[in-house]
Order: C-alpha cells, then sequence, then structure tokens
C-alpha cells in the first residue's frame, strides 16, 4: 500500500481553489487520506480537541502525531526524570483516542541536531521506548553521525530490535545537522519518508525567516519520478510506504503529492467527499 499526506492542513491552499483562507481538516481529508500533525510537539492538546479532529475526518484517515518536544529533548524542555516521565505518560493518553480508533499511524520522534551518534543517546532510545512501549514509533535524526559508515549498520539493527520505524528523509544533506536519504525497511508495518525539499541555500539560512525559507522548494517531475521508482521498488519489501511532503513554503507540497500520486497511478479508498465547489479542481 501506498498513500501520501502533507504536514498540517490549513496552509494548502492549492485544495480550496488557492483561496486566501485556512483549509479546514475536512477539506483536506477529500485530497489525503493521512496527515502530519504537529500540535503535539508545541504542546499535548485536550481530549476534545482531539475527538473534533476524529469527527471532522472518515474513519480510515489516519494522523502521524509528532511526539511533544521535551520528550526529544529539545532547547528550554529540559525535565528531570520524574517530570519526564510523567510527560511520557500525559503523551501516552492524549493519543488514546486515535489508538482506539485505528487512526494513529504512527508517532513522529524528531530529534534535535545535536542529539548526535552516542551510547548515552542509544540510551535514551531505549528509555523512549520504554515509555511508549505499545505505540508505534519513527526516528528522525537532524545529525549526520546516525549515518556514519561506522553506525549505519547498527542504527538498522537497532531500528528492527526496538521496533523503531527509520525514516527517509528528502533534505539537503551537507551539512551536520542535516541527513541523506537512506530508505530501509525496519518493521514490516511501515516506512515513512518525509521530503523537505532540497533548498541548500534556504536550508542554511539562520535569519528570523529561516522557517519560512527552509522548506522553499517545488521538486520537478525527474525529481518526483526518482521517488515513483524508489518507492514501487520498497512496497514490496512493507506493508504500508507513507511520503508526507513538508516543503510547504511556497505551496508546493499539495501539488508535488498530487502529481506523484498521478505518477504513481494510484487512488486513495474511503477519503471524505468533496464539497461542491472542488468536485472539478482535479
Amino acid at each position: 500500500m501506498i498513500t501520501l499526506g502533507l504536514t498540517t492542513w490549513s496552509e494548502h491552499h492549492a485544495l480550496i481553489n488557492n483561496q486566501d483562507r485556512p483549509v479546514r481538516l475536512d477539506e483536506y481529508a477529500a485530497h489525503f487520506p493521512t496527515v502530519e500533525l504537529d500540535t503535539f510537539f508545541y504542546g499535548i492538546p485536550q481530549l476534545t480537541t482531539i475527538q473534533k479532529w476524529q469527527q471532522q475526518v472518515p474513519s480510515a484517515f489516519q494522523f502521524i502525531v509528532k511526539s511533544n518536544r521535551a520528550l526529544t529533548g529539545h532547547p528550554g524542555e529540559q525535565l528531570d526524570t520524574t517530570q519526564l516521565r510523567e510527560k511520557f505518560q500525559q503523551f501516552s493518553i492524549a493519543v488514546k483516542p486515535l489508538v482506539a480508533t485505528k487512526q494513529l499511524k504512527t508517532i513522529l520522534c524528531q530529534f534535535p541536531p545535536f542529539f548526535n551518534a552516542t551510547q548515552k543517546n542509544v540510551n535514551y532510545l531505549k528509555y523512549f521506548r520504554a515509555q511508549l512501549s505499545t505505540l508505534p514509533l519513527t526516528l528522525e535524526f537532524r545529525n549526520k553521525s546516525w549515518y556514519s559508515p561506522q553506525v549505519v549498520d547498527s542504527l538498522i539493527a537497532f531500528c528492527r530490535q526496538e521496533h523503531f520505524t527509520l525514516a527517509a528523509i528528502d533534505e539537503p544533506s551537507q551539512t551536520v545537522a542535516s541527513v541523506p536519504f537512506y530508505p530501509v525497511v525496519t518493521t514490516p508495518e511501515l516506512l515513512l519518508l518525509r521530503l523537505h525539499g532540497r533548498n541548500q541555500q534556504g536550508w542554511l539560512n539562520s535569519d528570523k525567516d529561516w522557517r519560512k525559507k527552509r522548506t522553499l522548494y517545488n521538486y520537478n517531475t525527474e525529481e518526483l519520478t526518482f521517488f515513483k521508482q524508489k518507492i514501487e521498488d520498497l512496497q514490496k519489501s512493507v506493508k504500508e510506504v507513507c511520503v508526507i511532503f513538508n516543503n510547504n513554503s511556497g505551496g508546493d507540497a499539495a501539488p508535488n503529492a498530487l502529481e506523484l500520486k498521478k505518477l504513481l497511478g494510484i487512488n486513495f479508498k474511503g477519503l471524505g467527499p468533496l464539497p461542491p465547489e472542488q468536485l472539478d479542481l482535479f
């Protein structure tokens, strides 16, 4: 199975005829069967908020939930041992409604650039898995040391042993704080590809608008054809290949995902209904 989705739903104006307003979740769910949700990264939402999301999508729709920043040790979120354990418990409770309806595809555990390949950090990953022992977890690193020739084979073996999906990341990879595109199946259920774009200059940008420039990239047809070939090869060895486009600084994520969908020749089942004004859009 191949699925495609985007990061968040509100910014993808191509899905609503480029109207200048936030895209609703039900509108998004008429085009894609999954979405990556970063709300949990900044703060664990209320149960009522999660239930509201569930009411807006078909029963087969799934969420990729980004783990809370305190759990992945992002700056300003360092907790003592007791506080950290409590945060893990809060997070686990918060995703239960999605687990109950089989709408949790995976939890994306995105670690910061300074989280490098050390024994201490490997031990923390073991602790992380123990705290969320029954949940599907996907690792995304932002430090190249994990993919060094001396480490990468051990990383793959570790992910298989601890049942971590290792995300395959497409991004500018010329810095220590980035990783190469390295698609490999480490869990039988899922392989997650996250496509950030290839804007090298924007990736290195450090001014106040870096977030807007970082993913300013439009994949061309040749690049999307490369992903098509990779995905078709990989799907033979895993239950699902899920591709998430995160290159939305210029609004390119939705058009790129829809072009890849066309190249792959796939149709998604169980989508929500298109609003009347969108029926002839695609």
